[in-house]
């Protein structure tokens, strides 16, 4: 047997020298900040956010200004990006931490390779470093892991704010990052095509205060008027704010040093790389979890010389589920079967983006299990087009981002465990300053507008113009004015989730094992 599979292998391997390498940097919950998107006639966060290596592979390659996630929560967001499928279809992986409380055999992640091992087996070396979220055996196992050099950089404002040198403390993960992806292009063959996932944790909560201005210089008083409308432009968010952003600067950083390393090996041009994001702002209200831009919306760049037309900038929306078709389109492989994402390379490369889908399916069932009662799911689905953002929240009498639990007690926990710990209130926005400061003035009329909207009830259809309302802070739903708007989107919706076997229009599957842990009592 071994004499017959040696020549496929061998054909196998002499074609994969042709193939180009793929390197997808991935951060972790930075939504679409980088200084690419800085505007000067809309005043916002990205202008005071400095993102050369974002900015370069956008200005070499291509900027997407509106690409979006399937779902804005990690696990699944991560299981439909290498499925390529509506994180719905993804079983046990269209939750966070992928529950699945029923026979293993009837999980539908099962019938999911992923776009990973298709480049495996068409002979690329396939690997990543930090955080996967999903299951290892999709990326060829924990072996294809890339960390031994260190995982300081998830912690990177917690590690660098206690060094006695800034600057070398800095150097210290950049040399981290180096090193673990060096080992990594160490164990592939030679002319061997790869592909590296690099996906640090530090954009993610928590982060040291105070660290936006101490290791970036970034004054948080520069973001005054630059807030988004539904947060409150007081001295705490700010702050909170900038500190997250230098994590995002951070995260540029790192992505120099791997680019630096792959142009040292002479591979740079060889190359498509991509860098983008799993979804928005982790703390905020309406950030993580939620189908408005801000949770959903991701940075994203490209870069391919003479497959990526350089320059281009997307308006159209696209979505995190066109990666895996594209990858593999890249590697002169097909889409696996039941991929519902479209490669952007016939776009990319001919420059017309009129081919591209034009819209983008977002959704969300269950982040924090312990949110709400019997572990059960906010359920929201929504269209995104170039001109309107339309959502359908099949639970609305559920709480949009968790019940407060025991914050109006008799025995309160204390603000600086509400402040640390994500599970004791509105568990579907992480804990952090932001969500301290905004639950200690819930009850202040001077900020009813900014609670309302971030953890107040939402009607069960949303609809917004985002050419008079770019923030989605005013629902048009039911307007007279948009009935043909709302009527269409609904249609195209609904068709593409039935299309699909969403479980949600199936019996509200999601509310019942094995989606769900305890579900609806009888």
């Amino acid at each position: 047997m071994l004499r017959l599979l040696l020549p496929t292998l061998l054909v196998g391997s002499a074609l994969a020298k042709d193939k180009p390498n793929i390197l997808l940097l991935f951060a972790d919950d930075l939504g679409r900040y980088a200084s690419a998107y800085a505007d000067p006639a809309n005043p916002s966060a990205n202008d005071i956010v400095s993102t050369p290596t974002f900015d370069r592979i956008a200005k070499e390659g291509v900027l997407a200004t509106n690409a979006f996630v399937s779902v804005p929560s990690c696990s699944p967001c991560r299981a439909s990006l290498i499925s390529g499928r509506h994180f719905f279809r993804n079983g046990s992986h269209s939750q966070l931490h992928s529950p699945w409380n029923g026979n293993k055999a009837n999980d539908p992640w099962n019938g999911v390779r992923g776009f990973a091992l298709g480049l495996q087996e068409a002979g690329y070396h396939i690997g990543w470093s930090h955080k996967m979220h999903i299951s290892a055996d999709r990326m060829g196992g924990k072996k294809r892991n890339y960390n031994k050099a260190g995982r300081k950089v998830n912690n990177f404002s917690q590690t660098v704010s206690q060094a006695k040198d800034i600057a070398k403390g800095k150097q210290a993960l950049y040399d981290e990052c180096r090193q673990n992806f060096r080992a990594f292009l160490a164990d592939r063959k030679g002319g061997q095509p790869f592909y590296y996932s690099f996906h640090p944790t530090n954009p993610h909560r928590t982060w040291t205060q105070g660290s936006g201005k101490k290791l970036w210089g970034l004054d948080p008083d520069k973001l005054k008027e630059k807030m988004p409308p539904f947060l409150p432009d007081v001295p705490v968010v700010r702050e909170d704010l900038a500190d997250y952003l230098g994590e995002g600067m951070a995260f540029d950083k790192c992505c120099e040093i791997i680019l630096e390393e792959l142009k040292k090996s002479g591979e740079l041009d060889n190359t498509l790389v991509v860098i983008s994001g799993d979804h928005g702002a982790p703390g905020f209200p309406r950030g993580k979890t939620n189908l408005y831009d801000f949770g959903s919306r991701v940075l994203f760049s490209a870069r391919w010389p003479g497959h990526i037309k350089a320059g281009q900038i997307i308006t159209r929306p696209i979505s995190l589920i066109d990666l895996a078709p594209t990858f593999l389109a890249a590697a002169g492989l097909p889409p696996e079967a039941g991929t519902n994402g479209q490669s952007l390379l016939p776009a990319l490369k001919s420059g017309d983006l009129k081919k591209l889908r034009g819209w983008a399916l977002i959704g969300r069932e269950t982040h924090v299990n312990s949110a709400r009662p019997f572990e059960l799911p906010y359920s929201s689905r929504a269209i995104r087009t170039s001109n309107h953002l339309f959502i359908i929240n099949f639970t609305p009498d559920r709480a949009p981002q968790g019940v407060p639990l025991s914050l109006d007690s008799d025995n309160p926990p204390s603000w600086e465990i509400v402040g640390k710990n994500t599970r004791v209130t509105y568990g579907d926005v992480d804990a952090g300053p932001t969500r301290t400061w905004m639950l200690q003035h819930r009850k202040d009329p001077t900020y009813k507008y900014h609670w309302d909207l971030g953890f107040g009830p939402r009607p069960a259809l949303e609809l917004y113009d985002l050419k008079k309302d770019p923030h989605q802070v005013n629902n048009v739903a039911n307007e007279k004015a948009y009935a043909e708007v709302q009527k269409k989107l609904h249609a195209d919706l609904m068709a593409e989730l039935l299309a699909n076997h969403d479980p949600r229009l199936n019996g509200n599957q999601f509310d019942y094992p094995p989606y769900s842990k305890k579900g609806l009592p009888k």
